[in-house]
């Protein structure tokens, strides 16, 4: 392949409605595909003008993408091709032989060709994997460790995010016909689907750095978009084969959307890709039409420059051979409303967006979307502190609240991943459906580390009493050696006999060591519970005191029950339901929090003798 052409060269290529697409599509089963057959192909490269490319049939590669999941390899010629070689955007792209449709253009050889070798995915592959709107199986369950404090939440998100590739590893699993076997097993390892450019716009650099491995390991890669002018509005009309086609994620302030390019139309479905978005399975994606502002040239791989105009139906299929879905209404979205305030600076931003309801994406694409807002709005280098707050609206459930402060170098990414904890638990519960309703933000930005160190803890009482108050004092160092001193008011028991420990800790710290001390990994047993625990999560920035006694009791189910008597201890121990049941050797017997304007870290147990005081 000849060295990549600049932009303004490669957008000279403008053909004059060429693409004739047939008005009735008749498809030709691969079996009949051989090698040497020339075939039209169709995309488009600029603008809306569905143009033509040939195609040269190799030979087919059987098992090359999984089990009985074939490939017809093809040479392309035409247009930017000769410079720009497999153009990310184009998949989907439709190839007739004779007048009959063979499949999609799907596959790219690797990284630097020197050919333009393309795999077509079968279109009888691509109709026989149509399911059409099938239920959305129940993703598997999240598991969280309770009591919950911010860290557990921060996590979710990226440990949800492994993916295993479906493809031909060994040579020996492609058979190959047309060609030969060693070339054929070959070329079958190196083909992988064509990546899909994600349009992002309104999102930073460093946002897109973010999210790029997330995409990249489902063969997606984000490219930086802009929205259409003025004078570029698109057609309402229903898609044609040969048409850019966009996957809408996120709408509003901040756009996102995948672009390819539709290979059938028939009989009110819209085939397009010939290779999976995310292979979702069942889903419900915006479905537009894209508009080509044109050919990125690239040693590596060429992309499309695409923007995405208004809703025209809905993608309800991610298979392994492509998606599809119907003209109409569009899907339903999630609204997020974020307000962005930064004192230090003296202004006030709004945000308004939609992200797509997906079990994976709602979470993924909320937690960037913030991310870029505060990349955007506030700083991306450099420490900083975040207050959130804010609430996740849910149909027919109580809300989900967000209550939490961040500070230090990595503030911006943990307040960010933050919001998409809750909302990865949620949706992947387990016990029963949620709908986000919708999600409404409050953040508050400052420019400066706001960390604090607890350094002492006393009881400022000299002869401390059952039945009595008595003041627990606490002092602790910022990160400039500025002292923050409180005060809270400790009620020991009227019945309280012998030593009490008093445990003052961060809510980090309060919430393992109470996991720690539960013996074994306790759960949420309901959507409810989880709810509440969620919203019951110990916070950054208070600092927690337990007051503690020896004391016989239990976690049952989650919840904590003190002074049990060993009868009942024993039959609850005894209890074959397996409900949770964990004895514990001691009991709180009272709790109190101090909201501080600091992240505050550290603890201290003190004892009191109430016998001899």
């Amino acid at each position: 392949m000849t060295l990549r052409q600049p932009l303004f060269l490669t957008l000279l290529f403008v053909g004059a409605a060429l693409a004739v697409v047939p008005a009735a599509t008749d498809t030709m089963p691969l079996g009949d595909v051989r090698a040497g057959m020339r075939g039209t192909g169709v995309t488009v490269f600029q603008g809306m003008e569905r143009s033509e490319f040939t195609a040269e049939i190799i030979g087919v590669l059987e098992n090359s993408v999984g089990v009985r999941r074939n490939l017809i390899l093809a040479r392309l010629e035409g247009g930017p091709l000769a410079d720009s070689g497999v153009i990310q955007g184009m998949s989907g792209s439709p190839v007739y032989v004779d007048g009959r449709l063979i499949g999609a253009v799907s596959y790219s050889m690797g990284s630097f060709p020197k050919d333009t070798i393309a795999g077509i995915t079968p279109i009888e592959e691509m109709l026989n994997d149509d399911t059409g709107a099938a239920p959305r199986l129940q993703p598997v369950s999240v598991r969280l460790a309770l009591p919950l404090a911010s860290d557990s939440l921060t996590t979710l998100l990226p440990d949800r995010l492994a993916r295993p590739g479906p493809f031909a590893l060994r040579p020996g699993d492609v058979n190959a016909t047309g060609l030969s076997a060693a070339d054929g097993a070959a070329l079958g390892v190196q083909l992988r689907p064509i990546a899909t450019p994600i349009v992002m716009t309104g999102f930073t650099a460093a946002a897109m750095a973010h999210i790029a491995p997330l995409f990249r390991s489902a063969g997606m890669v984000p490219v930086v978009g802009g929205a259409l002018s003025a004078a570029q509005s698109l057609p309402d009309g229903p898609l044609q084969a040969g048409d850019a086609v966009g996957v809408s994620l996120v709408r509003g302030d901040l756009s996102m959307a995948g672009t390819g390019t539709v290979t059938l139309v028939e009989e009110g479905r819209v085939y397009a890709f010939g290779h999976p978005f995310y292979n979702l399975g069942a889903a419900g994606f915006p479905m537009t039409r894209a508009f080509i502002h044109g050919v990125l040239p690239s040693l590596s791989i060429s992309s499309k420059i695409s923007a995405v105009g208004d809703v025209l139906g809905t993608i309800d299929q991610d298979r392994a051979t492509g998606i599809s879905g119907r003209h109409g209404p569009g899907p339903r979205m999630v609204p997020v409303h974020v307000s962005l305030d930064s004192p230090d600076r003296g202004k006030t931003d709004t945000f308004d967006f939609e992200v797509v309801t997906d079990d994976f994406f709602t979470p993924l694409l909320t937690y960037n979307a913030v991310l870029n807002t505060l990349f955007t709005h506030s700083r991306q280098l450099g420490a900083s502190s975040y207050v959130v707050s804010g609430e996740a609206r849910l149909v027919d459930q109580a809300p989900v609240r967000f209550e939490e402060m961040f500070s230090g170098d990595s503030a911006t990414i943990l307040a960010a991943l933050y919001i998409s904890g809750p909302l990865t638990a949620l949706i992947n519960n387990g016990f029963e459906a949620v709908t986000v309703e919708s999600i409404d933000l409050s953040i508050t930005a400052h420019d400066d580390v706001r960390t604090a160190s607890l350094d002492r803890v006393w009881i400022d009482d000299p002869r401390p009493r059952a039945g009595r108050t008595v003041p627990l004092r606490f002092t602790a160092q910022t990160r400039r050696g500025e002292e923050i001193t409180r005060t809270v008011n400790i009620d020991l028991p009227a019945s309280a006999r012998g030593r009490l420990e008093v445990l003052v800790a961060d809510g980090t710290t309060l919430a393992q060591q109470e996991r720690q001390e539960s013996g074994r990994d306790l759960t949420a047993t309901s959507l409810g519970q989880l709810i509440e625990a969620m919203n019951g999560a110990r916070r950054n920035n208070r600092l927690y005191v337990q007051l503690r006694r020896p004391d016989a009791g239990a976690v049952m189910g989650g919840r904590r029950m003190a002074s049990l008597p060993p009868s009942v201890l024993d039959v609850l121990g005894a209890d074959p339901s397996g409900r949770g049941f964990t004895r514990l050797r001691t009991a709180v017997v009272g709790e109190w929090n101090v909201p501080l304007d600091h992240v505050i870290s550290g603890s201290r147990v003190l004892t009191i003798d109430l016998d001899n005081p």
